[in-house]
């Protein structure tokens, strides 16, 4: 994950709009917006800003990576409950949908794990009659 999406993340934790950290950092929402698609190169003042803006320290914004988790529960008004777990952030039916994905794959794991130990099984008793002969 690159500098650009860490920021764009943690801003969507605050519930901040990019014009409101626009704002915050004293640059123009165009400005600002460039940043969040990488499109601009920022130097170490301006990361500090942002840094500052979200109320973290430099080094925690440069070593934020998709293994850290965030137990923030963010209430955004109309758009409902968002959850966020290592920087994502995602709705209530976004939610939903990662955990029917979730238990789809263990069921296809569940059935390959069958299928391996009847294999396993199968190859055995082939063992055993070659050992036999």
């Amino acid at each position: 994950m690159d500098i650009s999406e860490k920021i764009k993340r943690m801003r969507i934790l605050k519930g901040w709009s990019q014009e409101e950290l626009a704002e915050k950092i004293n640059l123009s929402s165009n400005g600002y917006a460039k940043i969040e698609r990488g499109e601009r190169d920022m130097n170490l003042t301006r990361l500090q800003q942002i840094a500052d803006a979200l109320n973290i320290e430099l080094i925690q914004l440069l070593s934020l990576n998709e293994k850290n988790v965030f137990t923030n529960i963010v209430d955004n008004g109309s758009t409902g409950n968002k959850f966020s777990q290592g920087g994502i952030v995602l709705t209530e039916t976004e939610c939903g949908h990662e955990l029917e994905k979730a238990q789809l794959l263990l069921a296809e794991r569940n059935k390959e794990i069958d299928y391996l130990k009847k294999e396993n099984e199968r190859l055995q008793e082939i063992i055993g009659l070659l050992k036999a002969k």
